[in-house]
């Protein structure tokens, strides 16, 4: 993999509009360790070559509107506002192929270190999901947690967003979603911009299609996600 593609990915996606990630964010002294993660079962290891890539990015508040225990030790980081509060935050970054078939699984994966999960978790704010992104998709693009991470996070601090309070005050399509997070990110366009939502219509994740060097690119057919026509609710964040 060519790391150096995602510096150039972040001088095409120069600031144009405000970025809506965590409005504040205080580590703890003290990070839980993860559990290993393994593939369920069923879930097969797949060495499929990689030929793009998929930033996934995830909206907190819907998130957290959706957790059954907002403080059980899951969620508590992100969403008992003790830590800080987050809007959009990183699920992942993800090696694509070209079908459904992306890699995954591709090495056994150690617990990931301490400093590691203390450097990204204001950006991924779980240390169990920065288990699970690295043991299934982070160790088929490198060998060691601190280059997939810190590469990810170069990647999505690249990324700007439109301003969601504006999104969120009336309903949304999620075409004029993918329009607006074009628009606020310079050589991006709509088609390559993927959005998904829950079973109620609420914005869950917006997805930047990337290929083999790191560049936007059109959306897959597989990863297009909802439809333009559909509409969104765009949850906002709750005020101080």
């Amino acid at each position: 993999m060519r790391w150096h593609n995602f510096a150039a990915l972040s001088l095409l996606l120069a600031p144009t509009a405000p970025q809506a990630q965590a409005l504040a964010c205080k580590i703890p002294d003290r990070i839980p360790e993860p559990r290993l993660e393994q593939p369920k079962r069923g879930e097969p290891v797949r060495k499929t070559p990689t030929t793009g890539y998929l930033l996934a990015m995830s909206w907190s508040p819907q998130h957290c509107a959706n957790v059954r225990g907002p403080r059980d030790a899951r969620d508590r980081f992100q969403c008992a506002g003790e830590n800080g509060r987050f809007g959009w935050v990183l699920h992942g970054l993800w090696p694509e192929t070209d079908s459904r078939d992306y890699p995954q699984w591709c090495r056994p994966a150690r617990i990931v270190p301490q400093p590691v999960l203390r450097e990204h978790l204001c950006m991924t704010p779980s240390a169990q999901l920065l288990q699970h992104e690295w043991a299934k998709h982070g160790t088929c693009m490198s060998p060691h947690p601190a280059a997939y991470f810190r590469s990810a996070e170069m990647l999505f601090r690249a990324v700007r967003f439109p301003d969601m309070a504006t999104l969120a005050a009336k309903p949304q399509t999620v075409g004029s979603v993918r329009r607006a997070i074009a628009a606020a990110n310079r050589g991006v366009t709509a088609p390559m911009v993927a959005v998904t939502t829950d079973r109620q219509g609420w914005l869950k994740e917006v997805r930047l299609c990337l290929g083999p060097r790191m560049r936007p690119q059109r959306c897959k057919p597989f990863q297009v996600g909802a439809r333009d026509v559909r509409t969104v609710r765009v949850r906002p964040m709750l005020k101080d």
